[in-house]
């Protein structure tokens, strides 16, 4: 990953804790897109995504910018305790592309 380059992550956007928080790893590091070891850190910016391929073979892709940020389990449900890490998503939302 070059220095300036967002890591990107995989995450699942049924995941949502929030309109705008996702889930984002249970660890302090993750892997990203392109195998680089990331560790996750308060504030850190991210670019994370879910792909999907369905039946159709319509390749669906959900992407979003945000900031890593602890998992405030107070805030986002006792449900989202295995999770340590979150990212709030920026005001742009997250955007899908069909192809």
């Amino acid at each position: 990953m070059r220095a300036m380059e967002k890591p990107r992550i995989q995450v699942d956007f049924n995941e949502l804790v929030q309109p705008d928080v996702v889930l984002l790893s249970k660890t302090d590091l993750v892997i990203d897109a392109t195998s680089a070891s990331v560790l996750l850190s308060e504030g850190l910016p991210v670019f994370v995504y879910e792909y999907n391929c369905y039946a159709d073979g319509t390749e669906e892709y959900l992407l979003a910018e945000g900031t890593a940020e602890l998992n405030d389990v107070a805030a986002n449900g006792e449900w989202s305790k295995p999770a340590k890490w979150c990212c709030r998503i920026h005001d742009n939302g997250v955007r899908v592309e069909i192809t």
